[in-house]
């Protein structure tokens, strides 16, 4: 039975597991880095203990140090959140050697989806349509100049254990293969301990549309539709709503279908998010599968009314969903931009004292964050600041919406996206749905570097 809780993140999601528990009436615990003692979710929790230094290596990602303070704490359950240790089957196995429930998967499914490899041919098996490829790594440049001669360039080179778009790149030649190969396989051993690479063929004009899944410990599995995330700066997300502008009902069931299916193949408990690529015909492929609570996960509640994180936490306390697909409606639109501190136009990242904070508020807005007036963001971890959501009937409301929230949106002190945000939903293409991963090369980055 779970009646305390250690979230073991940080940030604007720390303060969201902490809501999320006090629904349920259960205690929490917060950890902290000495650069995070001034965030709001260190006071939210019933209990704080200072986990270390700023740098991740000696707070957020030390097993021992977290194991250690759950203990103490005498928690039944500790939720990773995203990021930092939600993906790490190493951490789910030290949890259970503690008796500690961890929220979240087993830890030889998390290793199965941690390879993209293995999730590829998992996801085979559960017949799950996957981008033509390699069925394995790669062990040489050699041999992977002969696989890319056979699918055809353009190709996108991977990193098995990758993430975030460390270790990938698109390739259009042989010659650019010679020295993407070596270059990315030795990023991903550094960032990863993997430097396994594989290849896929590059598809052009896709959506990157995700399914978000909830499956219990008693064989019921939901999908909770789908999320449009299209709109991404290096790789990583900026703009996610729901559902898509772009696929039709039937394709909506398939994929869908698709993914409950694969979870129950799986035998996957708890929160997943299978990832798709969709082409210009709506056929879609699988991209890969997050174990873990995801960063847009709001604007699924938004038009569903269902309680991801609380539905995390109650399937690990064994209870069964208490919906049924057919329960399931989409009702209106829902969009979540990421407040980043951050170059509107490099992207780099922008830390520094905020001495302005001012949130939009409304019936039709939903800010989740951890940042205050007077804060300093460091250096040390993502620089998202927070995320602002908006619900609307329609569409076009909901961006209305949107515009109207970032305007009123102040932070003083440091630069942030916010300009490129507005930017952004002023494109007509934006406005007319037609969002691409390529949206921000075609269609913001021509505006701002003239």
């Amino acid at each position: 039975m779970i009646n305390k809780v250690l979230i073991a993140n940080r940030g604007e999601i720390a303060a969201r597991v902490i809501r999320a528990c006090k629904k349920l009436n259960i205690q929490t615990v917060a950890v902290y880095s000495e650069a995070d003692q001034k965030s709001v979710y260190v006071s939210m929790a019933d209990e704080s203990y200072l986990i270390g230094p700023p740098r991740v290596n000696e707070s957020y990602l030390n097993v021992e140090k977290i194991i250690s303070i759950a203990k103490e704490a005498e928690v039944d359950a500790i939720h990773p959140g995203y990021g930092f240790l939600s993906e790490s089957a190493n951490f789910v196995e030290k949890c259970n050697e503690q008796d500690i429930i961890f929220i979240g998967p087993a830890a030889e499914i998390m290793k199965k989806m941690g390879s993209k490899i293995a999730a590829r041919r998992a996801m085979q098996a559960a017949g799950v349509p996957v981008i033509p490829g390699t069925d394995g790594a790669v062990e040489s440049v050699e041999e992977a100049k002969l696989a890319a001669s056979e699918i055809g360039y353009p190709i996108m080179l991977k990193a098995s254990a990758g993430g975030g778009g460390i270790g990938m790149q698109v390739v259009q030649s042989e010659e650019e293969l010679t020295k993407a190969f070596e270059n990315n396989s030795k990023r991903a051993l550094t960032f990863f301990g993997d430097g396994s690479m594989f290849l896929e063929k590059k598809l052009d004009n896709t959506r990157h549309i995700e399914i978000q899944i909830l499956a219990d410990q008693h064989g019921n599995a939901v999908h909770l539709f789908e999320r449009e995330c299209s709109v991404q700066r290096r790789n990583q997300k900026v703009v996610e709503e729901a559902p898509s502008t772009f696929i039709s009902e039937n394709t909506r069931k398939k994929m869908g279908r698709s993914a409950v299916n694969a979870a129950k193949v799986l035998g996957y408990t708890n929160a997943g998010t299978i990832e798709f690529l969709v082409d210009e015909e709506e056929r879609f492929y699988f991209l890969e599968m997050n174990t873990r609570i995801q960063v847009e996960h709001p604007v699924t509640e938004e038009i569903t009314g269902v309680d991801i994180v609380k539905a995390q936490i109650q399937i690990s306390n064994n209870e069964k969903l208490p919906i049924i697909q057919n329960d399931l409606v989409i009702n209106g639109h829902a969009i979540e931009v990421r407040i980043y501190a951050e170059d509107p136009v490099t992207f780099f990242p922008s830390p520094g004292h905020i001495y302005k904070f001012e949130l939009p508020v409304g019936e039709y807005i939903r800010n989740e964050t951890s940042v205050t007036n007077d804060f300093e963001v460091t250096p040390f971890y993502d620089p998202l600041i927070g995320k602002l959501i908006v619900k609307g009937s329609t569409r076009d409301k909901a961006i209305f919406r949107l515009k109207e929230a970032l305007q009123i949106y102040q932070i003083e002190g440091i630069k942030t996206n916010i300009p490129m945000l507005l930017k952004i939903i002023d494109i007509p293409e934006f406005l007319a749905g037609d969002t691409t991963t390529s949206f921000i090369q075609e269609h913001y980055l021509p505006l701002v570097k003239k």
